[in-house]
Formats: structure tokens, sequence, C-alpha cells
């Protein structure tokens, strides 16, 4: 099918129409998602709606090369793969199309920030930064360079240098991101603290074994003093996909328009829960063409009555990327 279709979307009756396209695309050329659904009896013949869609659980990124595509044996251009403890089998992506992603993470930071040339982007994300595969990485870079100001950059353990260069760009003036995980967030206020008023601070949760797990009120409240600021925004990402959920402020999610949240039930995976009740998180990610674009996460969610969106947390200690991935 057309890729550039995937972009274009402008209404739920599209996101639909989409979304069995690809399913119907997945069930012909990805191997293990094909057998999955076969095991649950669906096929194209009988799914026509969100509801019929199954979602391969996460987990098989930790056990199955998980590929969709028509042209037999495509290498990947880049293999992504998550963080985890040592002894721990990690996810690993395998991307047959960078272009798809680097237009999904542009496109989204976009509709949701302006473009990233108008800002001045700081990244703080050690734990990312020590290893190799890391799909956030790969995004913020991207990012950097598209920012055009000498400022952006990476920051790692000096925290020193990146508070005199916070507090001067933010007196300027300049709109700056702060990007950073939890814990180095943490870390950065404890040794400094900060009036910012031009200052974007925005998570991307997980505290790596550095510190205790927190909700994401305590974490939010904590770094919102800190920071001097009056919301903390947060990027609901991971190595399995290729879209990005953002938050402006009290943990509320929206997704850009190729990718939708959905609340299974914890107790039955092939139902869904009323709004307003915490579920299992299910990703519909058509960007995910060329792997698979449905997805039952192991996160923890739920729908609130408005349709607005909240990640409160995960079934347990899985490996996940994302933010507010935190205990309950």
């Amino acid at each position: 099918m057309q890729q550039s279709k995937i972009f274009d979307i402008r209404s739920e009756a599209d996101f639909l129409k989409i979304s069995l396209e690809i399913f119907q695309y997945q069930f012909q050329h990805n191997k293990v998602y094909h057998r999955f659904c076969q095991l649950l009896k669906k096929t194209p013949e009988n799914v026509s709606q969100f509801g019929d869609i199954p979602f391969l659980p996460i987990e098989f990124f930790k056990t199955h090369q998980i590929i969709a595509e028509d042209k037999e044996d495509k290498p990947a251009e880049i293999t992504f793969t998550s963080s985890g403890t040592t002894g721990s089998t990690t996810s690993k992506h395998f991307v047959t199309n960078l272009g798809i992603y680097e237009d999904s993470f542009n496109k989204a930071f976009e509709q949701f920030y302006g473009p990233a040339k108008d800002l001045c982007i700081l990244a703080l994300l050690p734990s990312y930064l020590e290893r190799e595969g890391s799909s956030l990485i790969y995004m913020v870079e991207h990012l950097i360079q598209k920012s055009d100001q000498k400022e952006s950059g990476f920051y790692l353990n000096n925290l020193d240098e990146l508070k005199e260069t916070l507090l001067k760009l933010d007196k300027s003036g300049k709109k700056v991101l702060l990007i950073g995980v939890s814990f180095a967030l943490l870390d950065l206020i404890e040794n400094h603290q900060f009036q910012l008023k031009n200052t974007i601070i925005m998570e991307t949760g997980g505290m790596k074994g550095r510190r205790k797990e927190m909700i994401r009120e305590e974490l939010h409240s904590i770094l919102s003093k800190g920071f001097g600021v009056s919301e903390i925004h947060s990027e609901y990402g991971m190595t399995e996909l290729l879209s990005q959920a953002y938050s402006k402020g009290n943990g509320v999610f929206d997704c850009p328009p190729w990718m939708k949240i959905l609340i299974r039930d914890p107790e039955d995976a092939f139902s869904s829960v009323k709004k307003g009740k915490t579920g299992g998180i299910n990703v519909i990610d058509l960007a995910n063409i060329n792997s698979c674009s449905f997805i039952a996460t192991q996160d923890l969610g739920k729908i609130n009555k408005d349709d607005s969106i909240e990640i409160l947390g995960r079934f347990d200690n899985s490996d996940i990327r994302g933010c507010n991935l935190m205990v309950l």
C-alpha cells in the first residue's frame, strides 16, 4: 500500500480504513502476526472494526523478528533495541524503512511543538546515550540537527555546564526544550534550583534502576518545583513503536492522527473497558507498517469521558521505554 497515505489521515473514517488496509497487508506479509491471527481465527474476512483487530503482545519483539515486507528478506536499515537490566532479554525492532520513522517523529513533533528549528533543544538522556540502538536517541539527535541553534545538544554527566546553559538561554528569552530521562532531571534539580520562564521540561520516563519508582503526580510535583515551571511535559514512545504521543501537562496525552490508544480489559485481553476505567494499553501505530501496527503493551491507562488519554503505569517491571511507565 502507499505509505504516504499514513500521514494524510483527516478523520476517524480515514483512520479505520487505513487500519484495515494495513491489517490485511500485515496479515499477508508478517509471518509471526499471520500465525498469531490464525490462532485467534481472525482474518481480513472477519475483521471490520477496531475491536476485531488482534493486538500482538509486545513481548513478541523479544523473541521473534517482527517484519512485514512484500519484498522477501528486505534487510533492516537499523535495529532499535530496548534498554534492560543485566541478563534480561531486550526487544528488537527491525526497521526496514527509516524514512517512515523520520516522517513520523518530525511530523508529530511539529504538530505539538512547532518546527524544531524554532527551539533550542537540550537533551539529558544519559541512560540512552550509554548504549547502542536507542530509538529515542535517534529521534532527538535528528531534532537537534534541525533545531538550527548552536547551543542545542546532548548532555551526559556535565550537569554544571547544563545548568549554566539552561539559565543563560532562558534569560535570553529563547524558546528552550529540555528533554530528559526522569532520574537525570531529578539529579539536576537536586544540585541546582531554577525559576525558568521560557523553557519546556519534558520527561521521557524511567528511573532505569537509578532511583525508586514514583507515581507521575509525585514526580511532576518535584520537577515543577525544582525547575520553577507550572507544567511538566511528557513523551510516550517505545522501542517497538515508530510514533509518539505527547502530554503538555497533567498527564493527559494526545496522539498524532496516525496513532491511536485503546484500553483493553486487564482480565480479558479481547475485550475493551468503558471510558474512565483503567486497563491495558493497546496501541495502533500506522507508521509501523513494516513491522506490526497493532500492539498490546504492558502499560496501564484509561480514556476519560472527554476522550483524553492518561498513562498510569505498567503491569510489571518490564523494560519498556516510555514516559510515565511507573508503578501505581
